[in-house]
């Protein structure tokens, strides 16, 4: 029994380790596309008409998302916790009025900064395909990473700090 066990526990281990790295692969593939230019938005309109500058000397984390997309769902719970320790900010796109969107975060508890993209402006100006779509920059605003898909909060987090963040 304990032998079935380990094995059980040896082919989920590989099982888990083989869709990181498929993840991974796919992200970065799926990020070829992506611009890679310097955060050139100074500042940007917040739900609610709500004007935020984005900070000159911090690293800031880009997150584009949709009400409608699974995926961003999964992750919005890692955007949330990221939110309350690093400069992030999120993009809705084409996820309704200023008020739907409102309403997600509500009922999810979400407070992080969001720009209503209901045109798919933004995206398009950052040449995004898929979602969820994160960038991060460092300080000077040069992009470091950008993830196409599923992030971790842990994966998150280490580029946030390694992108500079103290």
């Amino acid at each position: 029994m304990k032998t079935k066990l380990k094995r059980y526990f040896k082919e989920l281990l590989y099982f888990v380790v083989a869709m990181t790295i498929f993840a991974n692969v796919i992200s970065l593939y799926k990020s070829q596309d992506l611009s890679d230019n310097p955060l050139e938005i100074r500042s940007v309109e917040l739900l609610h008409h709500e004007l935020y500058g984005i900070p000159r000397d911090k690293p800031v984390l880009v997150h584009f998302w949709a009400t409608w997309c699974p995926t961003c769902k999964l992750e919005a719970s890692n955007i949330e916790f990221l939110s309350q320790r690093f400069e992030v900010l999120t993009i809705a796109v084409n996820s309704g009025t200023d008020e739907e969107i409102q309403k997600y975060l509500s009922s999810h508890d979400y407070s992080y900064k969001v720009v209503n993209d209901n045109q798919g402006r933004l995206a398009s100006r950052f040449k995004i395909g898929a979602y969820p779509t994160t960038f991060i920059y460092d300080k000077n605003k040069k992009l470091v990473f950008s993830d196409v898909g599923y992030s971790s909060t842990f994966s998150m987090y280490l580029k946030m700090i390694w992108a500079g963040y103290k």
